[in-house]
This record gives C-alpha cells, sequence and structure tokens, in this order.
C-alpha cells in the first residue's frame, strides 16, 4: 500500500486517509486557534468500509497523517455466481469476483448490465456503489384503483432486484419506475 505522510496543514475535503487500520474520507475540517492553548484541528471522518460518519474528532495542529489515494473504476455488472458478484471492466474486458461483504446493502440495488463504481484506496477494493438511479421493474404489489391518486398516499412494492420500496397507490404490477438508490425512494413511472 502506497501511502504519503501529510500534515493537518495539507487537509482537503474528500481526501483519503489510513487511521487505525481504516480507510476514511474527510468529509470537512476546520483549524482552531483559540485564545489559550495551541492550535487545533476538528475535523469529521467517513469510513469508507462500513459508511459511517465519525463527528467531531480533533487533534494537534501539525499532526500526521498517512494519505491514500482513492479511486473508481467503472464497471458493469454481469451475474452473481451463487457466492461472488461478477463485474467486467468494459475497456479491457478483465471480469472481477466481489465478495458480498463489499457490497453490503447495495446488493438489492444490482441489475445485470448496470454500470457500478468499484471504490479503491490504491489497489485494495472497500465497496461497490450501484448507479444513483436504476429502472426497474414492479413484481409484486397490492392492485391500484382507478382514482387512488390521493397525496402521500403509498403501498409496499417488491422490485425485480428483489428489495422492497414503497410506491404511490397507482403503481400496478408490472409497470416500470424509476428508483433513487441512494434513499430506496420511488422517483417516477419510465
Amino acid at each position: 500500500m502506497a501511502t504519503t505522510t501529510i500534515s493537518t496543514a495539507d487537509f482537503r475535503n474528500g481526501m483519503g486517509i489510513y487511521l487505525n487500520n481504516h480507510y476514511y474520507t474527510l468529509v470537512e475540517f476546520q483549524h482552531v486557534k483559540p485564545g489559550k492553548g495551541g492550535a487545533f484541528v476538528r475535523y469529521t471522518l467517513k469510513d469508507l468500509q462500513s459508511g459511517k460518519t465519525i463527528n467531531n474528532q480533533t487533534c494537534n495542529a501539525g499532526s500526521k497523517f498517512e494519505s491514500v489515494q482513492l479511486l473508481t473504476h467503472e464497471m458493469q455488472y454481469l451475474y452473481n455466481d451463487g457466492i461472488n458478484y461478477v463485474f467486467m471492466d468494459n475497456e479491457t474486458y478483465e471480469q472481477v469476483m466481489v465478495d458480498p461483504s463489499y457490497i453490503g446493502d447495495n446488493a438489492q440495488w444490482l441489475k445485470e448490465n448496470d454500470t457500478c463504481q468499484l471504490l479503491y484506496a490504491d489497489t485494495e477494493l472497500l465497496g461497490v456503489q450501484p448507479p444513483m438511479f436504476i429502472e426497474t421493474e414492479i413484481t409484486q404489489t397490492d392492485p391500484g384503483f382507478k382514482g387512488d391518486t390521493v397525496q402521500g398516499g403509498t403501498k409496499p412494492a417488491t422490485i425485480e432486484t428483489g428489495a422492497t420500496i414503497q410506491v404511490p397507490m397507482y403503481i400496478n404490477q408490472g409497470e416500470r419506475i424509476k428508483v433513487d438508490t441512494r434513499t430506496g425512494k420511488f422517483v417516477q413511472r419510465v
């Protein structure tokens, strides 16, 4: 793993940091110079493996950290072989097997042939991001009735990836919809 030592003076939002055997991205930071005592830095990190945000961390100004280069590779999701998820690089046609632990809850949004973002810290895979929006078919939901256009009324529906989301009352089984994978919410009919 190729890391570079940086100080708090080198901090930039979005930079990768390796700290306590975890990869983080620096969400935000603030240099603080109180009237008494030494200057310090208050910062917020996001754990790239778990997705958790760690707020209100502090360190002395000038403290040293290990910087890590974060890279994203666009790859096409091909299929799940029963154990691993298989992705393909569209330029080299190289196939990569990804363990489900790197995908986590995002597996419910993976559709064959969709382009996903694979996040790497140097050469180590950290996770997989599905496309921001997917177009999918409703495979199961209660039937809608004519006139079911009540504002805000929703019902559960299962989509072709197996995920269950809330959709408006007027949506029926077999219809194609757009879903925001970041929030798991219905966007529109397609």
